[in-house]
This record gives C-alpha cells, sequence and structure tokens, in this order.
C-alpha cells in the first residue's frame, strides 16, 4: 500500500499546509509548475517526490525533472505530464501515445482545474490535483490523496488549502 500526495502547479509558493499534507503521504508526485526547486527541496526532506517539469519552469528545474514520466507504482502504470488534457480532448503532446499505450493512471496540472474522470474508451483514470500555489486565476488551492494497493486506486480525497 502506497499513500501518495498529488499537487501541481505550486509556483515556487511552498507552507506548512502543504508540508504536513505531504509529511502523511509515502510519496509525493508534483504535476508541473514548481517554479523554484526549493518547493521540491522541501518536499523531498519528507518524502520521496517524483514529478514532471512544466511551462513555467526553467532550465535548473528541467534537468532534474523531466516532461513526461511514466512509472509503476505497485501494480499500477502511471503517467504524469504537465500539459496532458483530459478525456476526449487530450493535447496534441500526448494525444497519439496515450491512444496507442494508455497508463491506467494519467496525472497532469497546468489549468489549475481540479478534476477527476474516468476515460471509458481507454480505460484510465485521469487526475488534475488543480493547484496549490498562490498564482493564477483559480480561487481555492487543492491537492489529491489517494491510496494504490496493488492494482486498485481507492481513498480518494480531495484536499482545500483555502483562498489563494
Amino acid at each position: 500500500m502506497t499513500k501518495i500526495l498529488l499537487l501541481s502547479d505550486t509556483h515556487g509558493h511552498m507552507d506548512e499546509a502543504i508540508l504536513k499534507y505531504a509529511a502523511q503521504a509515502d510519496e509525493i508526485w508534483h504535476a508541473g509548475d514548481i517554479g523554484d526547486l526549493d518547493v521540491t527541496d522541501k518536499l523531498n526532506a519528507l518524502k520521496p517526490v517524483r514529478g514532471v517539469h512544466g511551462n513555467i519552469d526553467d532550465h535548473t528545474i528541467q534537468m532534474e525533472f523531466p516532461e513526461h514520466n511514466r512509472f509503476q507504482c505497485e501494480d499500477v502504470d502511471v503517467w504524469i505530464t504537465h500539459i496532458g488534457g483530459y478525456p476526449d480532448r487530450y493535447n496534441v503532446r500526448v494525444r497519439e501515445e496515450i491512444k496507442r499505450n494508455p497508463p491506467k493512471l494519467f496525472i497532469c496540472g497546468h489549468s489549475h482545474i481540479l478534476k477527476v474522470m474516468y476515460d471509458k474508451k481507454l480505460g484510465l483514470l485521469h487526475m488534475n490535483p488543480g493547484a496549490c500555489g498562490k498564482q493564477g486565476f483559480h480561487q481555492v488551492r487543492t491537492m489529491l490523496r489517494f491510496v494504490i494497493h496493488g492494482e486498485k486506486i481507492t481513498d480518494l480525497e480531495v484536499i482545500e488549502l483555502g483562498k489563494r
């Protein structure tokens, strides 16, 4: 069983509320627009971090985090990218690959809109945790947490961190 904290679009922001939830996870996944490596350094001091760079991230972040991160977590094939779209509206950057070889869990950020959807056509779960930073048009800062146990994804929770 692996407890995951999923966040995105920190844009360089980190605070005690985020760190409190990070300490409760087994792994922390960041879906891009990190903004400053200090963000992932603070998270990594608590738990292992997997992530991707986003469109606002500079070359130092791009050197540390790839554009796409595809890996196995227990028995779940996971693909994280920053700009990915969502079911029936996948971004051109991922569209062909996701149709050809869909993961079980597809994660992206970028939109600042929290969204969890099941793609019946491709048989995958799509997650976007919204944004937990303070920059952007979102009104409420959000993250997701869930559990991966073997091939099951369970106990999904939306974490609201208050107004930006």
